[in-house]
């Protein structure tokens, strides 16, 4: 592949290459090039061009691919320039566990990705630092907390939402059908309860708007497009995926107004019913105290429920898609899946507490969190500090790519890395076991908040759905013939495919 066919749809490839060759020439007459004069050794790596980096080394399509391989060569830490712009890949679960827990202070800060900065301008929970970002996180936690993460509250409402796509999925009657919508209508009404205080029917035109809206602007996040201008700004910013991710933004963002202003209209202090009633509540309290200077201002309401409403839905049903695909291509896991739920739960509705008691299936959701690797790059770190680290200098402000892909296939980690595997999590006597390099949702100061909800969510569903269907590969198509390999839109997603279900009782 070319690194240039990516732009062939919204411009040509000559102007594309003239005005990259113009670039070049700037640069290399105002620029002395990629030079160095901090204190120390800097991390290793491929040598870079002027103005270009190693842009031309990278595969836009699968970059975490490339980052994997330079890791072979430059070892656990490196530099790799994206443009112009210097990074520090970490790979190895030694090398991250080191750097995200035991210097977690140093390596704390979100990196920079324009597009992001852009959209949502500092506010937030995920693309935010300092104060503001302290604050938000530290609420978010709280009161999702507060409204049922982790709890017997939040139980009822997953296994009242199974009962929604168990039903959904029985319209099928044994067709072929694509898993996307019905996973993530299922999996985003979990959040929307949290958030909002209410479910959704799968028919809902904003609710369905909602989530094809947030599905299509995490897809434009992983574009070459989108990784070219997050590089070079100054000369994509015409491109047409940026113009759509603003567009898909901006309708989002007017749909969230609609339906927080209608909370605001029904509006009870003292008894709130989400995430953005304890928001307006908590805004409410400090200006009556006088305090207008607070992080509870609207653009952080906006950039909150955004956050948790893209994060709160597009892992854990790729996670779940995922695993249902895993299972239709290795039918005898699918046996011993259901041979441990029919031995252990029969006909009754599987609790969080059941987990405990089926070893066997928390391997297999373990197994599919390491195998997907939907996160391969995590979201890049900044360090807040000079800092040495493995004897390498990395400069205060150095955006760190935490390499998760190297974590969950590293070779000296897990036995059989590159294979479905379940045994990686099971001991001799088949109790589950718990691995120092299992990571999926990162670690140190920015792991995933949301991980308590995720993993109930993916043991909920997946249980729930295996004990109702089996899943098998559309007629005329075998289960070798599934295909395995991930689909790059900053997240690893299955390819585009279709499953069958046959009920089971």
């Amino acid at each position: 592949m070319g690194l240039l066919d990516p732009f062939l749809q919204s411009s040509s490839s000559i102007s594309l290459l003239g005005g990259l060759v113009v670039l070049l020439l700037i640069y290399i007459f105002t620029s002395s090039g990629f030079t160095s004069h901090n204190e120390g050794k800097e991390p290793p790596g491929p040598k870079p061009l002027p103005l270009l980096g190693n842009l031309l080394q990278l595969d836009l399509r699968r970059p975490y691919h490339t980052l994997l391989k330079l890791s072979k060569k430059y070892g656990s830490v490196f530099t790799f320039y994206m443009g112009p712009k210097k990074v520090v890949v970490l790979a190895g679960y030694k090398t991250v566990k080191e750097a995200l827990v035991n210097h977690a202070d140093e390596f704390a800060d979100r990196g920079p990705m324009l597009l992001m900065e852009e959209f949502h301008q500092g506010h937030g929970i995920i693309w935010s630092n300092g104060e503001s970002w302290r604050v938000m996180r530290r609420f978010a936690l709280t009161n999702l907390r507060d409204f049922g993460m982790g709890k017997k509250a939040c139980e009822d409402k997953i296994i009242e939402e199974c009962h929604h796509v168990i039903g959904e999925l029985k319209k099928f009657k044994r067709e072929s059908f694509d898993t996307t919508k019905p996973i993530y209508f299922a999996v985003s009404n979990i959040i929307c309860s949290m958030v909002y205080g209410n479910r959704y029917e799968y028919d809902d035109p904003e609710f369905t708007s909602l989530v094809d809206g947030m599905n299509k602007r995490v897809q434009l996040l992983g574009s070459p497009s989108i990784q070219v201008y997050n590089m070079f700004p100054w000369f994509f910013k015409w491109i047409a995926d940026r113009k759509l991710f603003f567009r898909l933004g901006n309708a989002s963002r007017k749909q969230n107004l609609e339906i927080i202003s209608r909370l605001k209209e029904t509006l009870v202090p003292q008894m709130c019913r989400g995430l953005v009633d304890a928001f307006l509540v908590q805004k409410l309290n400090l200006e009556e105290s006088g305090i207008t200077n607070s992080h509870f201002h609207d653009e952080n309401l906006m950039a909150t429920v955004l956050n948790l409403f893209s994060a709160g839905t597009d892992t854990t049903s790729t996670t779940l898609r995922w695993a249902l695909l895993f299972m239709t291509k290795y039918p005898k896991i699918q046996d011993q899946v259901q041979e441990e739920l029919s031995r252990v739960i029969g006909h009754h509705q599987v609790h969080a507490e059941d987990r405990k008691n089926l070893p066997f299936v928390n391997a297999v959701l373990h197994e599919t969190q390491r195998m997907a690797s939907i996160a391969p790059m995590s979201l890049p770190r900044k360090t807040t500090q000079d800092v040495t680290f493995q004897g390498h200098f990395i400069k205060k402000g150095t955006t760190v790519i935490p390499l998760l892909t190297s974590v969950l296939y590293d070779e000296s980690e897990w036995e059989n890395p590159h294979s479905f595997y379940p045994a990686h999590f099971l001991d001799k006597d088949g109790k589950f076991v718990k691995r120092d390099a299992f990571i999926p949702f990162s670690a140190g100061r920015r792991f995933c908040p949301g991980e308590g909800l995720t993993r109930m969510e993916l043991f909920l569903f997946f249980t729930s759905l295996l004990q109702h269907f089996r899943f098998t590969p559309p007629p005329g198509i075998s289960e070798d013939e599934l295909d395995l390999t991930p689909n790059f839109d900053f997240s690893l997603k299955p390819l585009p495919h279709k499953l069958c279900v046959t009920p089971r009782v």
